[in-house]
């Protein structure tokens, strides 16, 4: 059983949080406002603790960032301390949005969320994954017709071997995860995000992952 930390409570971080919780992991969910804790509490699984998002991240073992990608990078820069010695996994893609509310740009062009997040915070372990699909298509991977691919970025190899057992517990198999290699791959599938939109005006939200065929 691992300690997980879980950044935002929105629909990325509540579907991982009832999968991993399911899977015999300690989960607790943060919030940046205590008052939101009672509504949230009511639709997610009594097992699954809540607090603040500094308190969760001083306290996990793994922390999971689900939190807007465009505010990621001032909200976890601000909990540096805390993250120390940490393995933090990153789900989250920095974009801004096109007049529809759909990605539309990049933040941070030329780089990407998970190399901004390992520069801010350099005693923590930042290892990019599930960003190139629909929320529920992480904790699902089965669904899909065709075996999706997560994939894996980061330096150091320790916590991808962490995150690659994390993936098992959410139904990912060996077959289905490929590792990039460091953190500067992360700017590789964070640029996938840019053919969401496009597929989503085009066939509405269904699941599906940008993944390798072979």
């Amino acid at each position: 059983m691992t300690s997980i930390g879980i950044l935002g409570a929105g629909r990325v971080g509540a579907n991982l949080a009832g999968k991993l919780s399911a899977a015999g992991h300690r989960v607790t969910l943060g919030v940046r406002n205590p008052e939101e804790i009672a509504a949230l509490a009511a639709g997610i699984a009594p097992q699954i603790a809540f607090a603040d998002q500094r308190t969760t991240a001083r306290t996990a073992d793994v922390v999971i960032n689900a939190t807007p990608g465009d505010t990621s990078l001032d909200r976890l820069a601000g909990l540096r301390a805390e993250l120390c010695g940490r393995l933090l996994v990153d789900v989250s893609n920095a974009t801004r949005d096109a007049d529809d509310g759909l990605p539309g740009d990049l933040c941070y062009p030329g780089s990407s969320l998970a190399e901004q997040l390992q520069a801010a915070l350099p005693d923590t372990h930042v290892v990019k994954t599930l960003n190139t699909m629909l929320f529920m298509v992480m904790t699902a991977p089965e669904t899909l017709a065709t075996p999706p691919t997560a994939y894996l970025s980061g330096d150091d190899q320790n916590a991808k071997k962490t995150v690659t057992g994390l993936l098992g517990d959410l139904g990912w198999q060996p077959a289905w995860i490929e590792d990039l290699g460091g953190i500067t791959t992360a700017r590789a599938t964070e640029a996938m995000i840019l053919v969401v939109p496009h597929i989503l005006r085009r066939h509405g939200f269904k699941p599906f992952a940008v993944s390798l065929a072979r």
